[in-house]
């Protein structure tokens, strides 16, 4: 754990062997921080993609590309699947309901298929862990897949709590998500930080007043996070450090 009170330089090792030199003074007073999951904590874009084919496939309908998939993410499973059935050739988005349905049940089996952490994410929460911060998930993927792949991908200790899309909160960029779960875990919005890699997260952490970093290795550009407004921005896990 780093000394708190007094100006310190981290030199922090990554299992890659690349190193990252975060030096700060001791100003901040988070006490949680709130992620997002898709592209932010994980990579989840071959299950998704893997999922919405297959989908696709058992309806008649053409491929989308693992690029495409990646620009439909974000917005929840309603979207994703809107976007890739007019993209594979329900170019009316007339079967959007059948598509839910064939796509709902692939992906509640498959919903960890191939998922894993990006690098440096475990040492970057484990440290957050050790400094006290509680921790959440924000997503707009369905709820029970979204608890789902924090508890088999990090563990049941890992995260204090997890949300997905769920009918009794509007979904991101609406705030309401983070209103809950700063009620949850019982901080306010200037305890708390917010982290994601897309527009929606950006708008979403600004809309609900916490302090925003937006992440270069997921689902978007740095260019289009901060064309979204994100006025802080990292390129490793490690960086967020520097934050709390």
């Amino acid at each position: 754990m780093i000394p708190s009170g007094e100006k310190y330089q981290v030199i922090l090792e990554i299992y890659s062997g690349s190193y990252y030199d975060i030096s700060m003074e001791e100003t901040n007073m988070m006490k949680a921080c709130i992620f997002d999951l898709d592209g932010t904590l994980t990579d989840t874009l071959e299950s998704l993609t893997y999922s919405v084919q297959a989908a696709l496939d058992e309806m008649g309908l053409g491929k989308i590309t693992e690029e495409q998939c990646r620009s439909f993410v974000g917005n929840g499973a309603r979207y994703l699947m809107d976007r890739a059935l007019r993209a594979a050739g329900d170019e009316n988005g007339e079967r959007l309901q059948e598509g839910m349905q064939v796509y709902g049940r692939i992906f509640d089996e498959n919903c960890t298929y191939h998922v894993t952490p990006y690098e440096g994410i475990l040492p970057m929460l484990q440290e957050l862990k050790y400094r006290g911060l509680k921790l959440a998930v924000l997503s707009n993927k369905p709820h029970l897949q979204t608890c789902k792949v924090v508890r088999e991908i990090f563990g049941e200790q890992m995260f204090d709590y997890a949300s997905g899309q769920q009918e009794a909160i509007r979904r991101k960029p609406d705030p309401e998500g983070i209103f809950h779960i700063l009620e949850r875990l019982g901080v306010s919005k200037e305890e708390c930080l917010y982290v994601g890699d897309s527009e929606v997260d950006i708008k979403t952490g600004l809309n609900g007043g916490l302090r925003t970093v937006g992440v270069t290795w997921g689902f978007r550009t740095k260019e289009e996070l901060k064309a979204a407004g994100a006025g802080e921005l990292i390129h490793h896990p490690m960086e967020l450090l520097q934050f709390v």
